[in-house]
């Protein structure tokens, strides 16, 4: 098992169950924007699409991040397990 780094600034999230035929991702980053804020990118959908993008504003890269955090405990409260960085 992999350990999970403390404070992520991206992650991708596989959640396969081949029995449901269940194949899914969740990609997050952090980065700036030209405003001097940041953006918490979302995409997620069946792997092998290019699934669904959301932008979500923040005033830094701090609650961004705290952000970021949050929804990856969630999705690993769903079922989601941690298949490393985003490229």
């Amino acid at each position: 098992m992999e350990q999970i780094p403390l404070f992520p600034l991206e992650a991708r999230l596989t959640r396969i169950d081949a029995a449901r035929n269940t194949w899914r991702f969740y990609e997050m980053a952090v980065q700036r924007d030209l405003f001097g804020g940041a953006v918490l990118i979302r995409r997620w959908g069946r792997i092998g699409t290019a699934g669904r993008l959301r932008l979500d504003l923040h005033a830094d890269e701090g609650t961004a991040a705290n952000a970021l955090g949050g929804l990856l405990r969630l999705k690993i409260r769903r079922g989601y397990r941690w298949a490393g960085v985003v490229s």
